[in-house]
């Protein structure tokens, strides 16, 4: 059975954009990582059994697309609850569509054993105790740099990331640039007041009011983003100066799309996001309600592919709320949908690959 692509947002445009991409189609996929120390506040984030874990988290991502396993640490990226990263969906669809993929290094404490573009970038902070980031003007104009040489080469770019605790940074960003959010979560018991909390904090510590930085997005990732934001949007922002854009993501994805309407609206013509069905689903946060706010023109695209008929339990609770999107997940889904793979061939793809690595995992 086919993937069926779906459209959230803006379906005029989003059906126009996947009868543009085809097979002959030039397509990349860029990879950002980092690490914020906001993924340490207990009960942020499910992507690590313990707070500390998620400085490997990134890295040990960006290692599983590449080696089928992961170097920086034994066994995979999995929540507390045992369920793995969703770098597994991206792994099998570069191996299903050999998409080429670069990495790019946006400020991270743990480096995946691969080559890797550094953009120079370093760590973020706790954004209750200090400014988030110390040059992102620095490096979003590198990533635009850098996005405008990939457009040289290709017709398309999907963009995801990986960070940890990425969802709290992205409503501490988007309430600074005045869009009311409801951000997602890892975890089926979404801690949104928590998330409030903090990002309630950051501003005080900032002395800043909601919406008071709508003119200045960078000002915002310097005070309250993580090291991702400027790498991701600068990218998107200099790939659509000549050519098609495609956030891979979910409620962070509408974060950066948020940045680069507050940079150029006018390059939001050339910028879409794919998120998996998973984001759409979820009560708790509201992506189409973001990109509304943030740039009602852009696109927002999803695979009508779950693990629901999946025999490997820890991803068949996907299906139950659990980690929902990351790693470009949802973008690697749309990639293999606009590639015909089917649902059952991704799927096999994915639990074969999985099985190995639990099998590689137990030695």
């Amino acid at each position: 059975m086919n993937i069926e692509i779906k459209f959230a947002n803006n379906a005029e445009k989003g059906k126009e954009l996947v009868e543009k991409v085809n097979k002959e189609s030039k397509i990349a996929f860029a990879l950002v990582l980092g690490n914020t120390e906001v993924a340490k506040i207990p009960g942020i984030s499910a992507a690590g059994a313990f707070p500390e874990i998620t400085d490997y988290t990134p890295a040990a991502d960006a290692e599983l697309l590449f080696y089928g396993e992961c170097k920086c640490i034994k066994g995979i990226p999995v929540t507390p609850q045992g369920i793995p990263t969703p770098a597994i969906i991206t792994q099998a669809m570069l191996q299903l569509t050999s998409t080429p993929c670069f990495v790019f290094n946006s400020g991270l404490k743990v480096k995946p054993h691969l080559p890797y573009i550094d953009l120079g970038g370093k760590p973020g902070n706790d954004i209750r105790k200090r400014n988030a980031l110390e040059n992102p003007n620095e490096v979003f104009q590198r990533a635009r740099i850098f996005g405008r040489e990939l457009a040289k080469s290709f017709d398309f770019i999907f963009i995801g990331e990986s960070v940890a605790g990425g969802t709290t940074t992205a409503l501490a960003l988007l309430n600074a640039l005045g869009i009311e959010a409801k951000v997602s979560s890892s975890m089926p018991a979404n801690p949104i007041e928590l998330k409030k909390k903090v990002v309630k904090e950051a501003f005080e510590r900032a002395k800043i009011k909601e919406g008071e930085l709508k003119n200045n997005p960078l000002k915002a990732v310097e005070l309250f983003g993580d090291p991702t934001m400027p790498a991701f949007s600068g990218l998107a922002l200099g790939f659509a100066e000549r050519k098609q854009a495609i956030l891979a993501g979910g409620t962070q994805a509408g974060a950066i799309l948020a940045i680069c309407s507050a940079i150029n609206r006018e390059l939001c013509e050339n910028i879409a996001i794919a998120t998996t069905k998973w984001i759409i689903k979820d009560e708790s946060s509201d992506l189409p309600g973001i990109v509304k706010q943030a740039c009602e023109e852009a696109p927002l695209l999803y695979a009508d592919f779950d693990f629901s008929s999946s025999k490997m339990q820890g991803l068949k609770a996907y299906e139950s709320g659990f980690v929902k999107e990351g790693v470009g997940a949802g973008g690697a889904a749309l990639l293999c949908a606009l590639h015909g793979i089917s649902k059952e061939l991704l799927l096999e793809t994915i639990e074969a690959n999985l099985k190995l690595l639990l099998e590689k995992w137990k030695k």
